[in-house]
């Protein structure tokens, strides 16, 4: 086997292992991916009806609280942003870092300073990298996190939400994280947590021709508002964390399929250029061999 032959074989060999661990983490990915997505389909109808609780609690009532009560001059704002702690998962992490950039850039136009609340080893690291201020941050569990997580991630922002600005407290709360429509669609979405928009909900209740139930208060409406601010936050976190989780496996399973199939392509390439140089190999053996015979066919002739 000719030099070139052998460096195409090497090449084969190397690029037939990397397939067999993308094809792997593909197959991983697809059964992770499954299960992310029953957990979704089962917390999303809570946190929806959760919000509508809510709206409609807030909406029957007087009461000034910092679930509802826009801020007459916001100054402030704080912004979660959900990334994962690991990559090989195509433009996942990139896009909803972009988002968040897009929306923190759109509170600094409107005159509001932002408070950075990172999830996720990938957005920590970008803003490190760009050596930008990170208010708190979290890790280690965002393929697969549980509701303890998100109560751990909702309990600085609440604070931060009743605390007073001038102590460091914020006057809004957003979150950043990528939704879960289908196995081929995750958009990245910007979502206000607080204030809750009553009129938004409203709204989108109408839309669907909902009517809001009337609700009395036990003991008053302040306290069952303080009862939900941390259930509703928690919960609002932790559907965010399971839509990102399942976008997260849906990207890495689409990701390894693509660097699959490109292993295969190029597998295919290298056989056909390692037959070629075979075959000029060969020809060129045989070439040598009949010029050799020819010479010394030449050789015997002339010493006759």
């Amino acid at each position: 086997m000719g030099a070139q032959a052998k460096v195409y074989k090497r090449r084969i060999k190397s690029v037939s292992a990397t397939k067999k661990i993308t094809k792997a983490m593909e197959m991983i990915a697809a059964s992770r991916v499954v299960k992310a997505q029953r957990r979704v389909a089962a917390s999303t109808p809570y946190a929806t009806e959760l919000t509508r609780a809510v709206g409609a609690v807030a909406k029957g009532s007087t009461t000034q609280h910092a679930l509802t009560t826009e801020s007459e001059n916001p100054t402030r704002a704080a912004v979660l942003l959900i990334t994962s702690d690991r990559g090989l998962a195509g433009g996942y992490s990139s896009n909803v870092i972009k988002a968040a950039e897009e929306l923190t850039e759109r509170l600094t136009r409107e005159g509001k300073e932002v408070d950075a609340y990172i999830v996720g080893r990938k957005g920590v690291a970008y803003y490190s990298f760009r050596e930008r201020k990170v208010t708190e941050s979290w890790g280690g569990f965002t393929d697969s996190p549980t509701y303890a997580d998100a109560k751990k991630i909702a309990g600085p922002l609440i604070e931060a939400v009743l605390k007073d600005t001038a102590e460091g407290g914020v006057d809004e709360l957003h979150i950043v994280f990528t939704e879960f429509v289908s196995m081929l669609t995750q958009t990245p979405v910007q979502d206000r947590l607080l204030p809750l928009s009553l009129q938004g909900t409203a709204e989108e209740q109408e839309k669907k021709g909902e009517i809001l139930p009337l609700f009395d208060f036990e003991p008053s409406a302040e306290d069952v508002l303080d009862a939900l601010l941390p259930r509703y936050v928690e919960a609002r976190i932790y559907n965010a964390l399971l839509q990102a989780a399942a976008s997260k496996h849906a990207a890495t399973r689409r990701a390894m399929k693509s660097a699959t199939d490109n292993a295969d392509e190029l597998i295919k390439s290298l056989t056909r250029l390692a037959n070629a140089a075979r075959q000029a190999d060969i020809t060129q053996e045989i070439s040598e061999i009949v010029g050799g015979a020819s010479a010394l066919a030449d050789a015997s002739a002339g010493s006759d």
